[in-house]
């Protein structure tokens, strides 16, 4: 049985595995990996254009991922 997750929580793991991704590969594009979290994780364009401004300034040391 499938467990509904709240929508909040999809976009906390979409910011973790875009941080990852950032620090394995720091000259990545910004932009594919937020599309590619927005399908990966249903997000809404709300919670795309979030994580776009979030990622705007960011450092690539993953600043925003309690490790």
């Amino acid at each position: 049985m499938s467990t509904i997750m709240p929508q909040s929580e999809l976009a906390r793991k979409a910011l973790v595995h875009i941080t990852e991704q950032r620090t394995l590969n720091p000259k990545q594009n910004v932009a594919s990996l937020l599309d590619e979290a927005g399908m990966r994780f249903n997000l809404t364009p709300l919670d795309t254009a979030f994580l776009e401004r979030l990622f705007q300034n960011s450092p690539t040391d993953g600043a925003f991922v309690d490790k």
